[in-house]
């Protein structure tokens, strides 16, 4: 198979970190992407979706033949409902009652467009959370990490002393499924193991 360049179409620092740290070679194209939830789609078409339209996004926005691209989306849910990111502290707070005490669902899509063909993968992973107190909000919002997460709050940052259990890929909840991404690289030749 030629040498295809891998273009990860994320501006996240976690995402470009764990790819980093398997030793994949790959360049950065943030990209614009309305991440806007259609009525009535279920959290697993949205989150898919959106990978998808960020990876076709960078594809156009190169414009250039032999690069794959690589994106992925991060949602939060219970049932139906997804947990953006927060825009405020009071939102930040609904979210954290929302989670405390319970448990919920973190769902990465990964998806590589390359051919002219989009592959993807949905990593699901459930996470329970003890309680969290008023007091505890307040501090971890003043930390400043829960600001650009998905469910308000980072698992590999302080708010993994909320965890009370996980079931499921841990590198999905930081925001990228590492055997799903190994999946897909495989098929370009640029899988680690």
């Amino acid at each position: 198979m030629p040498n295809i360049d891998l273009v990860l179409a994320s501006g996240s620092p976690r995402r470009r970190e764990m790819l980093e740290n398997m030793g994949v070679i790959f360049s950065v194209h943030v990209t614009d992407t309305d991440e806007s939830r259609k009525d009535g789609e279920a959290p697993e078409d949205f989150v898919t979706r959106l990978a998808r339209d960020k990876a076709k996004v960078a594809h156009t926005d190169l414009a250039k033949d032999g690069v794959a691209i690589l994106a992925a989306d991060t949602i939060v849910v219970q049932g139906d409902f997804v947990y953006g990111k927060p825009k405020d502290f009071e939102h930040a707070q609904q979210t954290w009652h929302g989670l405390s005490g319970n448990k919920h669902q973190v769902m990465t899509a990964v998806c590589l467009f390359h051919d002219n063909r989009a592959s993807v993968r949905l990593g699901i992973t459930e996470v329970e959370f003890g309680r969290i107190t008023l007091e505890q909000m307040e501090r971890y919002w003043l930390t400043g990490e829960p600001l650009d997460k998905a469910g308000a709050y980072a698992i590999q940052g302080y708010a993994s002393a909320w965890v009370k259990a996980i079931h499921g890929s841990y590198s999905n909840v930081v925001g990228l499924p590492l055997r799903e991404v190994n999946e897909l690289l495989v098929t370009i030749d640029r899988n680690w193991l």
